[in-house]
């Protein structure tokens, strides 16, 4: 029988390399999310039938029963960096995880897989990190197998990062550097994916007790902000001032941005951009790593510049 797998944000940054890895391996596959006209593209990196759309809440329950219904394996990929309206951290990130591994373990799914952060703390001043510590307190509560998986910031063609500070580059002489000596460990969205599908294959093969655990994803290198920015610059050719700003002025400027369209930056992520977000040293003894799951990380050097030599300036 053709393994399911159920995929709620299938049709989000990661979400989508997830479905193309999993449709690749032949796996069917439920994409959910809120607005599924949104997610039809989703269906052409399949077979005809392959991959199905379906409109999903995590807040609404029985939306979501009858996706997971004879599922192999959930995967939940919900996720917001800012809340906006309805959209909180507290409904998504905890609430919202905690409902839906609820409905997998009611319908008896053979694994279920989280997808969290690195930095995710119950005691965090950021109440993004907290909220995703609350969701995995509630995932473990109610489907104690569950795998989860906690990456550093993702980059890729379509990432919100890198992305992001190189169209900042492309009209401001000046970018911001907030925690410049701030450290990060960036991870290829598909080696993100990869490390999904290693551990749903294994959930197939009824070999998911060795995943109850919490890995720390991360990439090859680790940077800090400025390096990561001087790599930016770099990497587009475009000569800019890197300006650090203290956090008290960030603090105070991000009060005023959370309101901006598309909110570039808020008080939430300042907070956040306090501590590092690399792999922990513990996490690489006990290899809940990439390289613990046999994936070899690819260099943020060999991926970026094919996507980011769109912000170069044009030749005269």
């Amino acid at each position: 029988m053709t393994p399911i797998a159920a995929i709620f944000g299938a049709w989000g940054f990661l979400g989508r390399h997830v479905t193309r890895r999993l449709a690749r391996a032949g796996w069917r596959i439920r994409a959910c999310g809120r607005r599924p006209n949104v997610g039809l593209f989703l269906k052409t990196m399949g077979d005809p039938g392959q991959i199905e759309i379906f409109a999903a809440d995590l807040a609404k329950r029985e939306t979501c029963l009858p996706l997971v219904k004879d599922a192999t394996v959930v995967i939940n990929l919900v996720g917001i960096l800012h809340e906006s309206g309805r959209q909180r951290f507290s409904s998504l990130h905890a609430r919202g995880a905690r409902a839906l591994a609820r409905a997998a373990a009611a319908e008896n799914a053979a694994a279920f897989i989280h997808i969290s952060a690195i930095g995710a703390d119950p005691e965090s001043a950021s109440l993004y990190a907290k909220s995703k510590a609350e969701g995995e307190r509630g995932v473990r509560e109610v489907f104690p197998n569950a795998a989860i998986l906690r990456p550093s910031v993702i980059f890729g063609p379509e990432d919100s990062f890198l992305n992001r500070f190189a169209n900042m580059a492309r009209f401001s002489p000046i970018l911001p550097l907030i925690g410049e000596e701030t450290r990060f460990q960036p991870v290829y969205a598909d080696d993100a994916a990869l490390a999904v599908l290693k551990i749903a294959e294994d959930a197939k093969g009824g070999r998911m007790e060795r995943h109850a655990k919490i890995y720390e994803l991360g990439g090859s290198a680790i940077y800090s902000f400025r390096e990561l920015m001087t790599f930016l610059l770099k990497t587009i050719k475009r000569d800019r001032l890197l300006l650090p700003l203290p956090f008290p002025l960030a603090r105070l400027l991000a009060r005023f941005a959370q309101y901006a369209p598309g909110a570039p930056l808020t008080p939430d992520q300042v907070e956040a951009l306090r501590s590092d977000n690399i792999v922990s040293s513990r996490a690489k003894r006990e290899k809940r790593s990439l390289e613990g799951l046999g994936i070899k990380p690819r260099p943020l050097e060999d991926v970026a510049p094919h996507y980011l030599r769109r912000y170069r300036k044009p030749p005269l």
